[in-house]
């Protein structure tokens, strides 16, 4: 690692500590109802979209990420929606087909996944989480790159973040290795970032 990217990967990791904080404490001080209205309603050029796709990624909310599962369960019943699967602590990841009632399976992280012998998938739109966004599709994530080397392997995929509004900053510094998003949905607004949608 050279120093420049050194120095890179700890402005991020500082950036990450205060984004989870911050996302934290705004998600424990959300109004009752306002939480239970985030996230259950998309905005209608994803209703479309949705529609011109046969499996879409989405991911089982961890701690304080939105929970944005509600918005898919349609899509779950129908067999189109597929989740995030890590079959170990290794850099692949992958994605799984899920069904509403079907039994998650607890990751190498700790987080819930789709059972190892689900049916592996390929969605071509993915809803990822974030820790922190800017409006020109940088993201910044957990910092493992699991997300970032899916989407350059599939290039095709349309990806749109999805983070709490509180998440947003100026300018999000980008590594070679980072893929941009297409899209950014917050509780407040859907946000186009290039022109791929």
């Amino acid at each position: 690692m050279t120093h420049l990217s050194a120095d890179l990967a700890q402005k991020k990791q500082k950036l990450r500590e205060r984004l989870r904080f911050r996302r934290q404490h705004f998600a424990a001080n959300l109004d009752p109802m306002a939480q239970l209205a985030a996230f259950r309603a998309l905005p209608a050029p994803l209703v479309q979209l949705l529609a011109d796709h046969a499996v879409v990624g989405a991911y089982v909310a961890w701690g304080d990420e939105p929970d944005i599962l509600p918005l898919f369960a349609e899509l779950a019943s129908a067999g189109g929606l597929a989740l995030p699967h890590h079959p170990a602590r290794i850099a692949v990841m992958d994605f799984r087909r899920w069904r509403t009632g079907e039994p998650l399976d607890k990751g190498p992280w700790g987080t819930q996944q789709p059972m190892g012998d689900a049916r592996p998938a390929a969605p071509d739109l993915i809803f990822c989480p974030l820790v922190g966004f800017d409006r020109l599709g940088s993201r910044i994530g957990q910092g493992g790159g699991h997300y970032d080397r899916y989407f350059a392997a599939h290039p095709g995929a349309l990806r749109i973040g999805v983070g709490w509004s509180v998440q947003e900053i100026d300018a999000a510094p980008r590594e070679s290795t980072d893929m941009a998003l297409d899209a950014i949905l917050t509780e407040q607004e859907f946000i186009l970032c290039g022109d791929r949608l």
